[in-house]
């Protein structure tokens, strides 16, 4: 991005490295809110673009730079989520948010290198699970938006109140009702070390073709959805049970060849990645409840799965 220092001037701009230190806190909130790192590098940049067209002038009167910056990505991304609820319905089969590497894993950033600049990077914790994500595309955009900026940003609702163009107490309820949406759908933690085990446990049987093994894995009523973005064959409706699952799993290894399954951290849990020929071609994420797997969520969308692929020279 071009910084706007006068032709011939210099001199650095004094408030550049106050303006971009924000970035990485930006593209937090946009993740998080929109489910798509793509999605929220644009609306990031975008932010960035109206920044710099406000005149000096313009810029030395706003009191709280980064208080500006966050309320227009914030409103940026309310008219993405606006607009996706219309997209979505023409989308091929079912949406899942877009799944997060380690960034210390040398992934393939959206120009093709392999470094991430420290400022793209998401921080992995609960917020951006899987599951988690999904429970935030239920939402209403405006529940969504309130939820994130209180309950995970710590914003007080009369920022966010000037944000979503609603009173306080309207704010107030909205991240009252996207609350009682988590807790609905909340299952009781799994230490990761035992997510860890039971993930790994999966992967072998899965290698093995070990039938029993896989279904004594997964909960009886377990669920698991795939996203292809009609851009690869896949299964279009949630497949429900575990006998199900599992007929799906050996189906997909009959029609993919020579897969490779690899274990990998998936927005900060436990996941597992397939390639083939060294490009991931899967991306899957999972909910565990006790000891078993509740819940199966297969990236396939290799527009989502840009992140995941090396480079040509590793």
């Amino acid at each position: 991005m071009t910084t706007p220092s006068e032709p011939g001037d210099d001199r650095v701009d004094p408030g550049l490295s106050a303006i971009m230190s924000e970035r990485r806190q930006l593209i937090n909130l946009a993740y998080r809110l929109l489910g798509s790192l793509a999605d929220a590098e644009d609306v990031v940049q975008e932010t960035y673009a109206r920044w710099y067209a406000l005149s000096r002038q313009q810029q030395d009167a706003i009191a709280s730079p980064g208080a500006w910056l966050t309320k227009v990505a914030s409103r940026l991304c309310l008219n993405v989520l606006s607009s996706a609820r219309a997209r979505r319905e023409t989308y091929v089969g079912e949406w899942i948010p877009e799944p997060l590497p380690e960034p210390t894993e040398g992934i393939a950033g959206r120009s093709g290198g392999t470094t991430v600049d420290p400022a793209d990077r998401v921080t992995l914790d609960e917020s951006v699970s899987m599951a988690f994500l999904v429970v935030l595309d239920s939402m209403t955009p405006a529940e969504r938006v309130a939820f994130i900026l209180h309950d995970v940003f710590l914003y007080p609702f009369a920022e966010v109140a000037e944000i979503l163009g609603r009173s306080p107490a309207a704010c107030r309820q909205l991240a009252s009702s996207a609350r009682r949406r988590i807790r609905a759908e909340r299952v009781p933690a799994t230490p990761a070390s035992r997510q860890a085990r039971i993930v790994r446990d999966f992967k072998q049987a899965w290698e093995a073709k070990n039938i029993d093994a896989l279904i004594g894995l997964l909960d009886p009523d377990a669920t698991a959805i795939a996203d292809g973005g009609g851009l690869v064959s896949t299964v279009l409706r949630p497949i429900e049970g575990a006998e199900q699952i599992v007929r799906s799993l050996v189906h997909l290894e009959g029609r993919l060849r020579n897969l490779t399954i690899l274990e990998r951290t998936v927005n900060g849990q436990p996941g597992l990645i397939a390639q083939q020929d060294g490009v991931t071609v899967s991306v899957c994420a999972f909910e565990i409840a006790g000891d078993r797997i509740k819940h199966i969520w297969a990236v396939r969308n290799p527009d989502k799965l840009r992140p995941w692929t090396l480079g040509p020279q590793h």
